[in-house]
């Protein structure tokens, strides 16, 4: 009945949302008013008027910045309301930030942000329950056909279960290898316990879209279309049926590139246009990097002694090292770390990928690693260029020759920069095997897909997250 698409829950949720942060950002100012005897009328509200801009828009910040809004956390109320508290928190750090820097701090509401932060955290809280709750109603689920069983009909269907089972209710697959058809009695919904069922062949979608009146059909077919799907498509979207392509709708749920079942969808899928290939975007970052760069090094200079003194003082060997990466175009450089690592820790010259638990790491490396503080000194590769502050992270020669004959599409991460940050380091971390290598590549090939100031931003502060919550390895 309510068949709303994801895009459109999401526009729903925040503008409800937007009303709570505004309503809750009035109770705060009627109980700072209440407590000290001011009259709550007109007059005080229009002097507080600026406050109803600043606070709702340091709250939806935060909340992106959270990803309080990605797809995989809309119907999953524990990680929402997880993302939710972190939200509030960091609106509270940085009210007090301005309160304590302000130089006239008696100025500022006080109390302010408590009360519209605790006010706005239960609200927001019970309104997401309301709506996990009524997402999971029958009538409220989208229901979609899969054309195509094989292994990208297989990969959108866990990733749909996996990511977004309470917005869609698969009623199962169309497709015409007779290998893939099992008797069938009816449509059922399925759980990701639950096998779906092979609901017919091409020349069955039309009747089945109409029976079951799905609004969506997810195109899952990595080859050629036949004559038979392509007309039953053709109809399906005369009655105002979506037609979704398989890679599409999985970059929208996991962030990622699908580069194993995109077949001939490759145009589609693949970052053919990329941002740098422009003309304000690389200006505008290349200005960003180097801005960021001469601040971040001198703050770093600031405690750099502290750390040096340590890293002697905690195992023999020199402070910095060396290692030579690729960067754009293939080209070759030396990229510059804080040693983290025993003095040959790589015998014979071997290349070794750091595993979880590395012996090899020092006691002092290991909280460097943490706070991603050994990467600092990669500011002066942004100086000279070799670097961007985002970007895929750099990957060595001998480890780039290997993956690029595994993984296909993997020499496209030497299409731009590499970084300091990036979206895969902020999503998954680094790489331990080919299976690593090859989502990490999905998440690196969405990236310069997607490539934006905006998304370069909200990398740099999720990575700055992660280096004060110490996710770093």
């Amino acid at each position: 009945m309510f068949a709303f698409r994801p895009a459109e829950r999401r526009t729903l949720l925040i503008a409800i949302d937007f009303v709570i942060v505004e309503l809750t950002t009035l109770l705060a100012f009627w109980i700072m008013a209440f407590r000290a005897g001011w009259a709550f009328n007109r007059a005080y509200l229009l002097d507080q008027l600026g406050w109803f801009i600043f606070l709702p828009a340091l709250w939806f910040f935060s909340a992106f910045l959270n990803g309080f809004y990605d797809p995989t956390k809309l119907s999953n109320l524990a990680v929402g309301v997880s993302a939710l508290a972190r939200t509030v928190v960091l609106v509270v750090i940085v009210y007090l930030f301005i309160y304590f820097l302000s130089p006239a701090p008696l100025d500022l509401p006080r109390g302010i942000v408590a009360y519209q932060g605790t006010a706005s955290f239960v609200l927001i809280s019970l309104w997401r329950l309301v709506y996990v709750w009524l997402i999971q109603r029958p009538g409220f689920a989208r229901k979609v056909i899969i054309v195509g069983a094989g292994w990208a009909g297989q990969t959108i269907a866990d990733a749909i279960q996996q990511y977004a089972s309470a917005h869609y209710r698969i009623l199962g697959f169309v497709d015409d290898d007779p290998a893939k058809q099992p008797p069938i009695s009816n449509l059922k919904s399925s759980t990701p316990t639950t096998p779906l069922p092979i609901l017919g062949k091409s020349c069955d979608l039309v009747r089945l879209v109409k029976a079951e009146r799905v609004p969506e059909v997810i195109l899952a077919v990595s080859h050629n279309l036949s004559s038979a799907l392509f007309q039953a498509l053709l109809e399906c979207k005369e009655q105002g049926v979506q037609i979704t392509l398989m890679p599409v709708l999985f970059e929208q749920l996991t962030g990622q590139v699908p580069i194993e079942h995109i077949g001939d969808n490759w145009n589609v899928a693949l970052p053919l246009d990329s941002a740098e290939a422009g003309g304000l975007y690389p200006i505008t970052k290349r200005l960003f990097d180097i801005t960021g760069a001469l601040i971040g090094l001198a703050l770093y200079a600031i405690i750099f002694p502290l750390i040096a003194l340590a890293i002697k003082l905690d195992s023999p060997g020199p402070i910095f090292y060396t290692q030579a990466r690729v960067g754009k175009g293939g080209k070759v450089f030396n990229l510059i770390k804080l040693r983290t690592m025993i003095q040959d820790a790589e015998p014979g010259g071997h290349a070794v990928r750091a595993q979880a638990g590395d012996a090899r790491i020092t006691r002092v490396g290991r909280w460097l690693r943490k706070a991603r503080l050994d990467e600092m000194p990669q500011l002066i590769n942004i100086l000279k260029g070799d670097m961007s502050a985002v970007g895929p992270r750099p990957e060595r020669p001998e480890h780039l020759a290997e993956l690029d004959k595994e993984i296909p599409f993997h020499r496209l991460r030497n299409a731009v920069k590499p970084g300091m940050a990036g979206w895969a380091v902020v999503n998954y971390d680094y790489i331990d095997s080919l299976e690593d290598a090859k989502i990490r590549l999905q998440y690196d090939l969405y990236y310069i897909k997607h490539q934006s100031l905006w998304l370069d931003l909200l990398i740099l502060l999720r990575t700055m997250g992660h280096m004060i919550t110490l996710r770093g390895r």
